[in-house]
């Protein structure tokens, strides 16, 4: 690990003032990603601006229509909030099964979303709720968000500062997790909005997450697990690695969206 000049400022004005000035900085949240990959000599930024002493920077608040969390709010916060609990169940039982008990301690909701891992779970449930990504500069739609591995639409010096995600009149999410890791080797959001449109988000299987628009169009129909019959993922663009190929990930889309769609309250 290189030495770096370390910050912690207390506004958002103040870190992006920082990382302006810096000459390689990066902006730091929980550190799950940022930290392993300078341990191992695949980042070396020359400054980390430490964002978890802004003030106001975590927090949830729920109203009828949305459930709005502060970037800096923890994903055991989301996974023990009663409030989320109530309006949108599928995000506050995601919450309680991102990693482990240590991970969902420091991890934080808005460096999950920043970081934009293919096979973590919040881009789901972004996408897959139709949330609203806020920064200190703009609002963003979830679908316009996640452009690619590990890129977002973020541009240089912009923070997230919350998520709005709009209240569904179903949801639910499920997840095929690495038993190490417990990232997902596929992992799909399916919710319903009150009009009865369907979003089917899907993480883990290909190199960013994406949708399944003949799956949506199905469900919007009919949401029921017999609206699915007949329509099966395509393994094109999907991944291959050591865990499992493209088609073993296929499969799981189809057998992860049904138990979806049984288990949506």
């Amino acid at each position: 690990m290189e030495n770096f000049n370390y910050h912690r400022p207390a506004t958002v004005n103040a870190a992006a003032a920082l990382l302006k000035k810096s000459k390689g900085g990066s902006y730091m949240a929980g550190g799950h990603t940022l930290l392993p990959t300078m341990k191992q000599g695949l980042a070396a930024p020359t400054d980390i601006i430490d964002l978890t002493a802004i003030k106001g920077f975590s927090g949830i608040a729920v109203s009828k229509t949305a459930v709005v969390i502060k970037a800096g709010t923890t994903h055991m916060e989301v996974a023990t909030s009663a409030a989320v609990k109530k309006a949108i169940p599928a995000l506050w039982e995601m919450a309680g099964k991102i990693g482990g008990v240590h991970v969902r301690h420091k991890g934080t909701i808005g460096g999950s979303i920043a970081n934009s891992d293919p096979a973590a779970d919040y881009p789901s449930a972004c996408v897959g709720l139709g949330a609203t990504i806020i920064t200190n500069k703009r609002k963003i739609a979830a679908d316009a968000f996640f452009t690619g591995m590990f890129q977002t639409a973020l541009k240089d010096g912009e923070i997230i500062t919350a998520v709005s995600f709009p209240v569904p009149k179903k949801s639910s999410h499920q997840k095929f997790p690495n038993p190490a890791s417990r990232y997902a080797l596929v992992g799909v959001f399916v919710a319903q909005d009150a009009g009865g449109k369907v979003r089917v988000a899907v993480t883990g299987a290909g190199p960013k997450v994406f949708r399944v628009p003949e799956m949506e169009a199905a469900l919007s129909k009919n949401f029921a697990v017999s609206a699915l019959g007949g329509i099966v993922a395509k393994a094109k663009g999907l991944n291959t690695d050591m865990h499992a190929t493209a088609e073993y990930r296929a499969h799981l889309i189809g057998v992860l969206t049904r138990r979806a769609v049984e288990a949506a309250k």
